[in-house]
């Protein structure tokens, strides 16, 4: 199997690649479009400014292969927020395939930290069994650094609770994202991992 991760400026890109190779998996970085039409599976992760990431993405027209691929698209962290509509952070146009606006969280009390960082409970929506969450066991914790989050909506799989309930997870045709970190969250983000590369 060809995974391809989409390589531009953003961070925690090979803690990725590592969680990957933990699978048995050698996965290719690249910005390569031809590269990544032809992999069986794209992983879309990374860390950083949402304006930044879009202008390198546009600049080397990787907005619109990443819109255009059939193959599953794994987004996370940043990835899932570009695949959205808009980002406030940096008042950022990204690649539209989610029709949600990206928020920036809006402490209510002192003791709500921005970022968002740290273990947080994933709670998986019942009526709509996905096969990249199944076999998670009861109440999975995963692991979240964030300021920006997507409000929940339509394609909404599993939420997370942080001042308010958002988007941990989401899925659309061929594209599925978390918020949060998988290559980082133990057991729990490894069983994510394997279920991607196995739709």
């Amino acid at each position: 199997m060809q995974v391809a991760i989409v390589k531009y400026n953003a961070g925690n890109i090979y803690s990725v690649v590592n969680a990957l190779r933990r699978l048995g998996i050698e996965p290719t970085l690249t910005d390569d479009a031809e590269l990544l039409k032809k992999a069986d599976k794209v992983l879309f992760p990374g860390q950083g400014h949402a304006g930044e990431a879009m202008d390198y993405l546009r600049a080397h027209k990787l907005d619109e292969v990443i819109r255009d691929l059939k193959q599953p698209v794994f987004g996370i962290c940043v990835g899932q927020q570009l695949l959205c509509k808009h980002s406030e952070e940096g008042d950022t146009e990204c690649i539209g395939i989610f029709d949600a606006d990206v928020k920036r969280f809006q402490p209510q009390r002192h003791e709500e930290k921005v970022p968002c960082m740290g273990w947080n409970l994933l709670e998986v929506r019942d009526y709509q069994i996905n096969p990249i969450l199944k076999g998670l066991g009861e109440n999975p914790y995963v692991y979240f650094v964030h300021s920006y989050y997507v409000p929940v909506c339509a394609e909404t799989i599993a939420t997370a609770d942080y001042i308010l309930p958002y988007s941990a997870s989401m899925h659309k045709d061929n594209f599925y994202t978390c918020q949060f970190h998988p290559e980082k969250s133990g057991k729990v983000g490894e069983r994510i991992l394997k279920n991607f590369l196995d739709l």
